[in-house]
Formats: C-alpha cells, sequence, structure tokens
C-alpha cells in the first residue's frame, strides 16, 4: 500500500538529522519543520513550525552521545507533539541508550533501559522502532508496541562478495551467539565463540575460542561497540588461535573513548558499521567502512503507517 503523504510526517532532532533526511528520501516526503535548539542555561527548546493535527507522526533520534541533551530532545518533542493534538506518536530509536543496565546483577544497581522506557511511556509515544536493542527483553519494559528491527541482514549483505568456503562468522561472547548464528545463517557459514570473562565495565578477558578458525577468514559480529576493547582483543585471539584474516562488524557504532586509535592499529582487516549512530569526522578512518539503515526503517514506517506486518523486517 502507497503511503498517505497527507497524513504522515517525520521530524527529527539533533542526534542524526543526516539518518531522517535519508528516510525521507527513501519515502519520498519532506522532513517536518521544527526547530531544536538550546536556550542559553543548557534547556532545549522546540519549535514546531507547521500543523500536527490528527498526523502520524515518526520522531526519528538515536539517543547517542551526548545521550542526556538526545534523549530530552526526544522527550521534548513527544511532549510538544502530544499537546499539539498529534493523532500518533512513534519514536523512532535506532540507537536506544541507556540500554546496557537492563538487569540488576549486584545489590544498589539501577535498570536505567527501564527507566528510560518509562520516561518515553509518560511523555506520550505510542510506539517505539528500534533497531538490535542491548538486550530483547527491553522490549517488555514497554505497555505499547515496539517493533524491534535488526541490522544483521544488512550487514551481511556487505561480506556476500567477500566470503568464501574458509569463512566463519565469531561471536564476541556467549551472548551473542543468536545474532552470530543470524548472521551465519544469511551467507550459509559456520559459526565459532569466543569464551571470556568482564571482572569490570569495557574490560574483557578471553579465555578459549570455541569451533574451527585455523587457516580461516573470521567474521566478528557484535551489537554495540563502544571503546572497541573486547571486538579489538577477540581480534588478536583469533589471529592466535591460526585465523587469517579478520574482518569485525556492529550495529551501533558508539566508539567512544580509545575506540578509534585501537581499531586504527588493530589486526582488523575492515570494521563494517551501520549509521544507527553519526560518525564524526575525527571517526572515519580507512578501516571504517559505513553502510546505511536508511532503507529498512523506511520501510518499516511505511509498513506502520499503512498498517501492514512489519513482522518480516524482523529477520
Amino acid at each position: 500500500m502507497k503511503l498517505q503523504k497527507e497524513k504522515i510526517k517525520i521530524f527529527t532532532g539533533n542526534a542524526h538529522r543526516e539518518l531522517a533526511e535519508n528516510i525521507c528520501k527513501e519515502l519520498d516526503i519532506p522532513l517536518g519543520k521544527c526547530e531544536v535548539g538550546k536556550f542559553s542555561d543548557g534547556e532545549v527548546f522546540v519549535d514546531v513550525g507547521e500543523t500536527v493535527r490528527g498526523h502520524d507522526l515518526f520522531i526519528i533520534q538515536p539517543t547517542c552521545s551526548p545521550v542526556n541533551d538526545n534523549l530530552m530532545e526526544l522527550l521534548i518533542l513527544i511532549d510538544a507533539f502530544k499537546r499539539a493534538s498529534a493523532g500518533r506518536i512513534n519514536a523512532v530509536i535506532p540507537y536506544y541508550g541507556y540500554a546496557r543496565q537492563d538487569r540488576k546483577t549486584k545489590a544498589r544497581e539501577p535498570i536505567t533501559a527501564k527507566l528510560v522506557a518509562d520516561l518515553l511511556t509518560v511523555a506520550g509515544i505510542d510506539r517505539v522502532v528500534s533497531m538490535d536493542l542491548h538486550a530483547g527483553q527491553i522490549q517488555g519494559y514497554f505497555d505499547l508496541p515496539v517493533d524491534h528491527l535488526s541490522g544483521v541482514p544488512i550487514l551481511a549483505e556487505y561480506f556476500k562478495d567477500i566470503i568464501d568456503s574458509d569463512t566463519v562468522v565469531v561471536s564476541p561472547d556467549i551472548g551473542g551467539v543468536a545474532r552470530a548464528r543470524q548472521f551465519a545463517n544469511l551467507l550459509d557459514l559456520p559459526i565459532a565463540i569466543i569464551e571470556k570473562r568482564r571482572p569490570k565495565a569495557n574490560v574483557s578477558e578471553v579465555m578459549n575460542v570455541i569451533g574451527d578458525i585455523k587457516d580461516k577468514h573470521a567474521i566478528l559480529v557484535d551489537d554495540i561497540v563502544d571503546t572497541a576493547g573486547t571486538i579489538t582483543e577477540a581480534a588478536e585471539a583469533l589471529k592466535k588461535f591460526g585465523a587469517k584474516v579478520v574482518y569485525a562488524c556492529a550495529t551501533h557504532p558508539v566508539l567512544s573513548g580509545p575506540a578509534i586509535e585501537r581499531i586504527k592499529n588493530s589486526v582488523i582487516e575492515k570494521f563494517v558499521v551501520a549509521d544507527t549512530i553519526p560518525l564524526g569526522e575525527e571517526k572515519k578512518i580507512d578501516k571504517i567502512e559505513v553502510v546505511s539503515i536508511a532503507p529498512i526503517f523506511a520501510e518499516a514506517i511505511r509498513r506502520i503507517h499503512t498498517n501492514e506486518s512489519v513482522s518480516i523486517l524482523f529477520d
């Protein structure tokens, strides 16, 4: 079914305007007029430049760095549209920040993934569209529809012309096995698993590799790469255990702190990432290749607006 262009509008804050514009190009509709800025004391203000009454609204805003600013922008945009009598408010959050604290692993820990879900719900959203949540159970933190898209197919597509019969897909930890299996199934490849322990946040130690990687081309598959310590150490371990060439890919290139330097100096041949998070000029190095997820989100938005099934996009 075709979009009812007179009944749908797409807006964005300052988190990733380029992605919002690319999604609009895919859908052949203009990006909504909206100014999102700050008062002199740092408070966020929103000025919507067109009517939204009764419209199906999609707000595209990953909650990436600066996380708190982008999250507040999203919440205030939602509030503005709710008070302007929007018909339905859909929060399109390609990267869902604060997701890594999704449960209590020790006493006196917060569950920030649930806190953010509560904030979004109270602000007035009707639906969430996201990609590769750090933990699938985050969908259950919302008492409203959540469309959880996968970035794996578009990352796998990049490697179709690179792989051969001596290629193996590697999960950097036990928790990522399902993602690695999905990636491997798309390319008809075997998988291997890195066994590691994490003594503290952003620190991991490789202990063993489960599976045959000797004299193979290895593709490491992850969801979030933050300081890049895990992915670069995993690549080193794979080389140590006999892999010929190591590639890596991830949906969300957070890439904070020493990440770029680590990737630049690592044994990783090519690091492929999706554009759920914008890469600043200082992060654009030869080893990093960006693939666009705009077509996936555009199709999800089209299907949601026309009340078609979105489930085909989950795989």
